[in-house]
């Protein structure tokens, strides 16, 4: 098993419930297993381990009404959930990536509070739940990931494969976690230790300040599992490297040099002719008596006390988790950073869509079941339990006229329902002259790539052309890759570049898959630069006005939308035209067509 996944299986069993827990990012094979095992043997005997399949409802999770108790008594009985049963204990939380953000905010409560509250069908309660949590992501492709908000609340991230091969590690044993356990509320840490791990976490562009506190607590878990009284450098730099690796966002700045004004030809000329300084020789001679007497002052005072921290811990501390992070990490972030805040739910399953009669149950909510919606018996049943002694008594009629169940209208529940529309993206690629040069091969290049992976997530791709004087939607919403190909290779190149018409006719394509229920994302591939205005007249300036002028509609609009700047270098054109029309602008100089297809995939929220 590696190094850095027994590590953090025994830093995790000292301290579950500081640290939050780990993201699991693996799939089922004999590595997971392995360290799953490891994990188990090193908790102490008593923890409780439970295991959170992904269908679980929210009575069974959290907590609720016993309904068949509650008939019998004639009052409310709660019933335990999970998460209270595993107080003080850990949670395995099965298939992560597939959590709905609604129950990723339910763990999320817990997590931060340590408490379910129940306050639902006549219950109003609060149970302990301080638990941590091993969250499996089993995502096959960089889409499939778990909820941001769950991941940020768990410590750690590892990542394992079924190829991974078993390195030899720290060999750490229950005894020594149990040890580590008790000794944990003793550690201290020295101020200037926090201060290093806060810049460092400033550095690497980590905003959340989760990070920060737990890379503080996995330090200190770390000098209780070695045995020591104090957090030191090499504990700092565990948490350095096993908790703000992971999270980086960027390279930190370049440091300083502090010598380097020792080459330039001033500091040569000045080092040979020193400005004079004088001073009495006797002052000099008090001045060496006092440093002397400092000096064993100091010695002295350093014998007596702990080891201290080095000066240049922060450095020490960016240094190692510098090193760990893995290699391309920032390629990734830069297209992954792309995807937009204001559409969550684009992506491979399109947004989702509320339907009365068909679709996913979500839930139920009170209601009457009018106009073929669905009443929800379980629910109705568990909203009259809690009245049902008052209601018995308020029947007048004979005993053997009474109902067994009382049901009022404010009672009733029905279903509902939640479908996931389809994604279309729409490619709006500049086929002019000037862009058939530069771009044209890797545009056809990334919607190939792009129309594989739809075929597999079921969605559609759509392709404009512009050049001449006209937009010419040369391929259709489709899914069929062998159609998309022939579509591509008779794709001309050269002529005008009517940009605004390319604009208008994207706008109204999307516009249309919009009404019939499907989420529209449009990726224009140009420079910027039209000189073929709406009225099919050349100019450059009043062709840059009525795109300018699209643009801006297409704002309006709302769509998602992405612009590459497909000219050599980056355009201030293609910047102020994506500015306008409120796309994310991606310059990609060197980029070929698998870089398209990422970008694409970021902006379509699959990075």
């Amino acid at each position: 098993m590696q190094g850095d996944a027994a590590t953090i299986a025994a830093l995790f069993a000292v301290d579950p419930v500081g640290l939050g827990g780990v993201a699991l990012r693996s799939p089922a094979c004999d590595q997971r297993n392995q360290w799953l095992a490891l994990l188990k043997n090193l908790l102490p005997a008593e923890t409780p381990l439970r295991r959170v399949p992904l269908n679980i409802n929210d009575t069974a999770l959290l907590g609720g009404l016993d309904l068949g108790a509650t008939l019998q008594a004639g009052k409310p009985i709660a019933l335990q959930g999970l998460l209270s049963q595993a107080d003080g204990g850990v949670l395995i939380l099965a298939m992560a990536e597939r959590m709905s953000l609604s129950a990723a905010a339910r763990f999320g409560s817990v997590l931060d509070t340590g408490l379910v509250a129940l306050q639902r069908d006549g219950l109003d309660t609060s149970v302990k739940a301080r638990l941590g949590l091993v969250a499996l992501d089993e995502g096959a492709s960089d889409d499939e990931q778990m909820p941001s908000a769950l991941a940020d609340r768990l410590a750690f991230r590892l990542r394992m494969g079924a190829q991974d091969e078993d390195e030899e590690g720290p060999d750490w044993s229950a005894e020594e976690v149990l040890n580590a356990r008790q000794s944990l509320p003793q550690v201290t840490m020295d101020e200037e230790a926090v201060k290093a791990l806060c810049a460092a976490a400033l550095a690497l562009g980590i905003d959340s300040l989760r990070a920060s506190v737990f890379a503080v607590r996995v330090a200190r878990a770390a000098a209780a599992l070695a045995g020591s009284p104090s957090v030191e450098e090499e504990h700092i730099g565990v948490a350095a490297r096993l908790v703000l690796a992971p999270r980086a966002t960027r390279l930190p700045p370049p440091t300083p040099q502090e010598d380097q004004t020792e080459d330039t030809p001033e500091a040569t000329e000045n080092s040979e002719n020193p400005p004079p300084e004088p001073q009495a020789a006797s002052d000099n001679l008090e001045t060496e008596n006092q440093d002397q007497n400092n000096t064993e002052e100091d010695t002295e005072d350093d014998l007596n006390e702990a080891p201290s921290l080095p000066d240049n811990l922060a450095e020490l501390v960016l240094e190692a988790a510098q090193a760990a992070i893995p290699a391309g990490l920032l390629a990734s972030l830069k297209i992954g950073q792309l995807q937009r805040a204001k559409t969550p739910t684009s992506g491979s399953a399109g947004a989702l869509q509320k339907n009365a009669l068909r679709g996913r149950p979500v839930g139920a909510r009170k209601g009457e079941p009018r106009a073929g919606q669905r009443i929800n018996v379980l629910e109705t049943l568990r909203a009259a339990a809690p009245w049902q002694k008052i209601r018995q008594r308020q029947q007048t009629i004979s005993a053997d006229q009474k109902q067994r169940i009382v049901v009022r209208k404010e009672d009733f529940h029905v279903t509902r329902f939640r479908q996931s529309g389809q994604t279309t993206t729409v490619f709006v690629v500049d086929a002019s002259g000037s862009s058939a040069l530069n771009r044209l091969a890797e545009a056809k290049g990334a919607v190939e790539l792009l129309l594989a992976d739809c075929y597999v997530r079921r969605d559609s791709v759509a392709v404009l052309a512009f050049r001449g004087q006209t937009a010419e939607l040369i391929l259709p919403p489709t899914r069929s890759l062998a159609r998309a190909k022939r579509s591509l290779a008779s794709l001309p190149g050269g002529g005008g570049t009517p940009l605004a018409h390319a604009i208008d006719a994207s706008m109204l394509l999307a516009d249309q898959l919009r009404k019939k229920g499907e989420t529209p994302i449009v990726v224009m591939l140009t420079d910027g630069k039209g000189n073929i205005a709406r009225d099919g007249r050349p100019g450059r300036a009043q062709a840059a006005t009525d795109a300018l002028a699209a643009a801006a509609e297409m704002r309006l609009k709302g769509f998602s939308t992405l612009l590459v700047d497909t000219s050599p270098q980056a355009q201030d054109a293609a910047k102020h035209l994506a500015q306008v029309m409120g796309a994310q602008y991606l310059a990609l100089p060197y980029a070929g067509a698998n870089s398209l297809n990422q970008a694409v995939r970021a902006v379509a929220g699959r990075a």
